[in-house]
């Protein structure tokens, strides 16, 4: 996987900013803020395990992508970049998941 498509995607999420709702579906999930961007990714994971559990490999593939764009609608929103995810992912990479766990605890 290339991070360059999520990072242009990224690029174009953070352009619609202050843009039209009326014209921009992005726009007007940005204009809802952390509630309705939730609401929506909340929905895409359910459909990203439901197209799992039925649908198969295809079906999983785009709800998969239907999920990653909202989640960078969610980060564009908090003021995160992909790349404080990716650093973020690189920190954990090798360490366990339940070391991973307990380091949050302290």
């Amino acid at each position: 996987m290339s991070d360059d498509v999520l990072s242009r995607l990224f690029t174009v999420i953070e352009s619609r900013k202050g843009a039209d709702a009326t014209t921009s579906y992005t726009a007007k999930l940005l204009a809802g803020g952390a509630p309705k961007i939730g609401k929506k990714i909340s929905e895409e994971a359910a459909e990203v395990v439901i197209a799992a559990l039925t649908e198969g490999k295809d079906a999983v593939t785009r709800e998969s992508a239907d999920l990653l764009y909202h989640l960078l609608v969610m980060w564009a929103d908090q003021g995160i970049q992909p790349k404080d995810v990716f650093d973020e992912l690189a920190r954990r990479e090798g360490m366990s998941g339940i070391d991973e766990k307990n380091s949050r605890k302290s």
